[in-house]
């Protein structure tokens, strides 16, 4: 067993020491991604534009192809995934558990370019790929004068 020793205890101290602290620590707090976009609960996504397609990049290693949803309602495209933890048996006894299971939810609004009958996905070494293939426009033939 490892000893830990504390500056000092928590709430020690009066409340102006309380509200140093605070203020000492909230610019380290918003250089460090706080102010963020993406909520730490949140997977880290990957958008790629080629000539024909965009290409959605999820990662979330440790979940199963059968964890995922993708579901896409009107423009509204949704990816989310569950995984279940698994139970312990009564003859094992957890010691130490560092890490566990989440679920996530993400969803993208898709525009006009988007052609939503051809979206593949695929999932491969913790990375769920999504194709998603702009649709072929055929350009007005322009008016010619022929003399």
């Amino acid at each position: 067993m490892a000893y830990v020793q504390f500056n000092r205890k928590p709430f020690e101290g009066t409340f102006s020491n309380l509200v140093d602290d605070l203020f000492t620590e909230l610019p380290l707090m918003l250089n460090n991604g706080f102010n963020n976009s993406v909520r730490k609960d949140s997977v880290p996504v990957n958008v790629k534009e080629t000539a024909g397609s965009y290409e959605l990049e999820v990662v979330a290693p440790g979940f199963e192809k059968a964890d995922f949803k993708v579901n896409l309602e009107q423009q509204l495209l949704t990816i989310s995934a569950e995984k279940q933890a698994t139970e312990t048996s009564e003859t094992e006894k957890q010691i130490r558990k560092e890490y566990s299971f989440r679920s996530f939810k993400r969803s993208f609004t898709l525009d006009d370019k988007i052609d939503a009958t051809k979206i593949e996905a695929s999932y491969i070494n913790g990375i769920l790929r999504l194709n998603l293939p702009k649709q072929v426009t055929v350009k007005a033939s322009q008016a010619i004068e022929i003399k």
